[in-house]
């Protein structure tokens, strides 16, 4: 359980320490207040870049005239329960730094290790649009489901897509020096795509089977019901049972077949990056992307219930869900329901609106913190 939350010269915070109980808290405050930043702060603790996709040199606090940000720091104390104490850690060294550093009990780890001891899971107002907006924006967001419950998969990710814009700069040069790229070298960056995709898309597809059935066990709640889908040739081949080795011998032999397209574009336009999370709207019968924001919120929501559900049962670290904006767009019925279950659920939850009456089915279950001018000052 989280117990702390400490900030260095991060964002808009130039030091600001949050204790943190069981529980939900509510960050409320006028737009502008930094209670986003709170919540990108505890989202840095997984792999990637947290809520925002920010760089390290874009999340350190500026004064005016300042011309790159501070090195700055997020921390985290977690109760380890029979009196133990955790301590987690991220940020730079230095103003400026592009690289940012990981540390658990004050030892050098790699981002990976964060899942050991807690699990972020987010919604933010931009995914309430999710099904209508780019396909890029809504693979990243369930490529995140997977790797909560599957740490591994973020490093799967991270090898694929490293290979992957290695292939496209030999590809891409070869075509502006008039010479033809490496074949070898193809041949080698291919395999590892292949093996790597293969991997990644096995993943997506058990990830897939597991939400799917969480939503089906979660019955008539107030929040619709999707049937979730996998657009791309190599995850339906992995959700029709074909194996790991074939699938990544048809990625591989995809790519192969893609060179000439590929290098003319100066895209790669196959291959699992280019896959897609489709929903359905089960009671109305329509595609997702043709809901409205209240409608596709709301299944975005019971999907990210479905899916804290799942991690709770399986067990190992827990999940904290970090939900900004989270009345937005929700009546008043359904933001009651929500309240319901994550207090249901036990789950340290994190939520901010801009006024406290949002919340008000909360009052006396919930920790209400006023954000204002850098300062955080808990409700009497």
């Amino acid at each position: 359980m989280i117990t702390t939350l400490a900030l260095t010269d991060f964002r808009s915070y130039a030091s600001a320490t949050l204790p943190v109980g069981s529980g939900p808290v509510v960050l409320h405050g006028p737009n502008g207040a930094g209670k986003t930043n709170l919540l990108e702060a505890m989202s840095l603790f997984t792999p990637g870049r947290g809520l925002r996709s920010a760089t390290a040199q874009e999340m350190g606090r500026r004064e005016p005239g300042e011309a790159v940000g501070r090195a700055w720091a997020v921390a985290l104390t977690l109760d380890g329960g029979d009196g133990e104490e955790i301590r987690l850690g991220t940020g730079t060294q230095a103003a400026g730094a592009s690289r940012r550093i990981v540390r658990i009990d004050g030892e050098t780890a790699q981002p990976g290790r964060f899942l050991d001891y807690l699990r972020p899971v987010w919604a933010t107002p931009e995914q309430d649009r999710l099904f209508s907006d780019a396909r890029a924006d809504r693979l990243k967001f369930f490529d995140r489901l997977v790797f909560a419950a599957d740490p591994d998969h973020a490093g799967v990710v991270s090898g694929y897509e490293k290979a992957l814009r290695e292939r496209l700069r030999l590809l891409t040069d070869g075509v502006e020096h008039g010479r033809a790229a490496d074949p070898l070298w193809l041949d080698a960056l291919e395999a590892r795509l292949g093996e790597t995709g293969a991997r990644a898309v096995v993943a997506r597809a058990g990830a897939l089977g597991a939400l799917q059935a969480g939503i089906n066990d979660r019955g008539d709640r107030p929040f619709p019901q999707a049937d979730l889908g996998l657009a791309g040739e190599a995850e339906q081949a992995a959700l029709d049972g074909v194996g790991e080795d074939a699938i990544a011998a048809a990625i591989r032999d995809g790519m192969a077949r893609s060179r000439g397209r590929d290098a003319a574009s100066g895209r790669s336009l196959f291959g699992p990056h280019r896959s897609d999370l489709t929903a359905l709207h089960r009671e109305k019968r329509r595609p997702a992307a043709e809901g409205s924001s209240g409608e596709q919120k709301a299944l975005v929501l019971n999907l990210i219930l479905a899916q804290v559900t799942r991690l709770k049962a399986a067990g190992g670290a827990p999940p904290v869900l970090l939900l900004d904006e989270a009345p937005a767009h929700l009546d008043t019925r359904r933001r009651a329901a929500l309240f319901d279950e994550i207090e249901a659920l036990g789950l340290q939850a994190f939520m901010t609106g801009t006024e406290a009456v949002l919340f008000e089915e909360l009052k006396g279950r919930a920790r209400f913190v006023r954000v204002e001018g850098g300062a955080l000052v808990e409700d009497a």
